[in-house]
């Protein structure tokens, strides 16, 4: 199935901009395109982009000129991804962007302005791109690999940090002419050729003079895990960013004013205990918004604040204090008098309106989905976004004022899943609420019930509250399974007081309250408690191994990326740092799943990727060696298996990979829950 992954608006509101992701025609990686679709709702979809390296990330610049990302031939080298402007009024794509090391996406456009800022990488030898280039050129002449490290730290979720370090570079596209400058440039290329040339050659030539030359904003940065929070103001003469600064082995997070015309740095807010993010100018660029928060300790979770203030920094003002909700986006209204934001709702993601005069908090949607990549009109205050749930993938919509939701046409049409989706809840041990979704095949009923299988979020901090391409319960719905989709403590859209139910204490609420849940929904008559399975990925790998050292209602867990032994997991994950800070170290002892290993009694399945960074292969690796200590027989087998992925890493990504992820899963319950034959193909 074809997949939405991300939307633009174009100025006029008229439009939106579809990032499209298609299954390759051998079914072992996706091709991304742009789309256009009329933001009316009627209309047909319009293919923008084609090329053999697909395209992604869209912005939209306030002439209507459409920024994208892309490795295909015709700028820098071969295997690094440009940035690309597909002009308003039709043409070719041209490419903006050559740099040697690539280009990571742009991070941000000026609404009023042809100005955008985009993230990329130089090492940190070189003074300017053009010095970037001839060091890139002569380590990939040596075949030098090597990264050297004087900081921490060092891995960042699937990929080695360095060798080169993460800047902004501003692009002022109003100034370039580029029906000029294509006299200059390579020919357009369809993507069908090879692109061949000498990648050592073409790497240490000059930065070439037809196309604008990036500006670095932030000269001699930390190397960055994430690209920083990042805003400009209307006119584009204002840049503010997040920027980290080291502080010890851990770093604290800077909101920072970057004058374009000078490069000038003015520090707006800076607190060692404090992190900074997502800064938004308002349209008329009066104000500014970001978020604040506290950094948390093993004593509890902080509030994530929401802060509005002048562009310098003054008449700094938190705005609805009393709102318990972490926003997991923002930005002003078109009339700047209020925040539109989202968040994580008792198992939904609605967009919010947030009176800045009143700082009443409004809910703009009601029904059970949850929106992403939400971009608002600047002239009517519609918006569009993509909507999901776990019936149907995200797809585009538009938004009235009155909260009215109309669907966009789409090149990505999918069915919504042939399943029933039901809101369950039930009363903790110590009075809570615990609430989460019960997906069930249509004719499960009490005459025919469905085997449960219980599936734990990751994160911890986070929610079951919309459809994803990597947990897709639809598929188990579609086994003839009822999947049951908890909130336990540490979940999101609850409130404070929900997460610090959990915190530092990981098996303590969480497990009860994913026990409480799982009584509640198995006496329900469409259920068949007799018959059910436990499972999680991440932080849900980590419950998966703690529920099967701690109760034998099970007939099957299955693991996927867990943590196992949390006194090794907290100096090898890819930021120590944090994990470390939030524990105490007697909680890392009491709350490790590896102290109940000889509990054990389910079978489990163990699932884990090589290039796992955030989840290290070690916890996999120490988990399967001492099921083997306890549970090898005399000939060398045992009732728990092993998946392993040499080249995945905390998610596994490709295609295929996925095919044989669920089908071994699938055959794995199948043997021990429904008693059949286990048949895994491919593996």
């Amino acid at each position: 199935m074809p997949r939405v992954e991300g939307v633009a608006l174009s100025p006029d509101g008229e439009s939106a901009i579809l990032t499209v992701a298609t299954l390759s025609a051998d079914e072992t990686t996706y091709e991304r395109a742009l789309w256009r679709v009329p933001t009316s709702g009627d209309g047909d979809p319009v293919r923008l982009t084609r090329s053999a390296k697909g395209e992604a990330g869209a912005s939209v610049l306030s002439n209507g000129d459409v920024l994208f990302t892309s490795a295909r031939p015709g700028a820098g080298e071969d295997d690094t991804a440009q940035v690309w402007l597909l002009p308003a009024g039709g043409g070719e794509a041209r490419p903006v962007t050559a740099l040697a090391g690539g280009a990571g996406g742009v991070t941000a456009v000026a609404a009023d302005a042809e100005v955008a800022v985009i993230a990329a990488g130089l090492l940190p030898q070189a003074a300017d791109i053009d010095e970037d280039a001839k060091l890139r050129a002569e380590r990939t002449k040596r075949k030098v690999n090597a990264i050297w490290h004087d900081s921490y730290p060092i891995r960042h979720w699937d990929h080695d940090l360095g060798p080169d370090h993460t800047h902004l570079f501003d692009l002022d596209l109003g100034a370039w002419a580029p029906e000029a400058a294509s006299a200059h440039a390579p020919a357009p290329s369809d993507g069908d050729g090879d692109g061949s040339n000498e990648a050592t050659e073409a790497s240490a030539r000059p930065y070439p003079s037809h196309l604008p030359r990036p500006g670095d904003l932030t000269p001699n940065p930390r190397r960055w895990t994430d690209t920083p929070g990042v805003a400009v103001s209307p006119d584009g003469t204002t840049v503010v960013a997040t920027l980290p600064v080291a502080e010890g082995r851990s770093q604290r997070v800077d909101l920072v004013r970057i004058d374009r015309s000078t490069g000038e740095h003015t520090t707006l807010r800076s607190d060692s205990r404090v992190v900074y993010g997502a800064p938004v100018f308002s349209l008329d660029g009066e104000y500014l918004a970001y978020v604040r928060q506290p950094k948390s300790d093993p004593s509890g979770p902080t509030q994530l604040e929401m802060w509005v203030s002048r562009p310098d920094g003054t008449d700094a003002r938190r705005v609805a204090e009393h709102w318990d909700r972490w926003a997991s986006s923002l930005q002003f209204s078109h009339d700047g008098a209020a925040l539109i934001a989202t968040a994580d709702d008792d198992g939904r993601g609605p967009i919010f309106r947030i009176d800045l005069t009143s700082n009443e908090v409004t809910k703009v949607t009601g029904d059970d989905a949850s929106f992403t990549s939400v971009r608002v009109d600047r002239a009517t205050g519609t918006m569009v976004a993509l909507r999901a749930n776990f019936l149907r993938p995200a797809h585009p919509v538009r938004i009235d004022l009155d909260g009215t939701v109309t669907e966009l046409a789409t090149p990505a049409p999918a069915p919504a899943a042939n399943a029933t989706m039901t809101d369950v809840d039930t009363t903790a041990e110590d009075g809570t609420r615990v609430r989460g979704w019960l997906l069930t095949p249509p004719d499960a009923s009490a005459d025919n019930p469905a085997p449960l299988l219980l599936w734990i979020h990751g994160g911890p901090l986070n929610s079951w509250n919309a459809w994803s391409w990597r947990w897709t319960p639809a598929l188990a719905v579609e086994r003839g399974y009822a999947v049951l989709l908890p909130d336990p403590a540490l979940s999101t859209g609850y409130g404070l007081d929900f997460i610090a139910r959990g915190w530092n204490s990981w098996g303590h609420k969480p497990f009860t309250d994913l026990m409480s849940i799982t009584d509640a929904v198995e006496a329900r008559p469409e259920v068949d408690e007799s018959r059910t399975a436990a499972m999680g990925g991440s932080f849900g790998g980590y419950m998966a191994n703690w529920v099967a050292g701690h109760t034998d209602r099970f007939d099957a867990v299955v693991t996927h990326a867990s943590l196992w032994a949390l006194d090794q997991f907290g100096p090898t994950t890819d930021h120590a740092d944090y994990w470390q800070s939030i524990f105490t170290p007697e909680a890392m002892i009491e709350h490790s799943p590896h102290r109940s290993v000889k509990d054990i009694s389910s079978p489990v399945l163990v699932i884990h990727g090589d290039k796992d960074y955030r989840v290290p292969i070690g916890e996999g690796l120490r988990l399967w060696a001492e099921l083997a200590e306890h549970f090898v027989d005399d000939n060398g087998d045992m009732d728990h298996r092993f998946l392993y992925f040499p080249d995945e890493n905390h998610w596994i990504l490709k295609p295929q990979h996925a095919v044989v992820w669920y089908e071994a899963v699938f055959s794995f319950l199948s043997k021990h829950v429904l008693d059949e034959t286990d048949d895994l193909p491919y593996a």
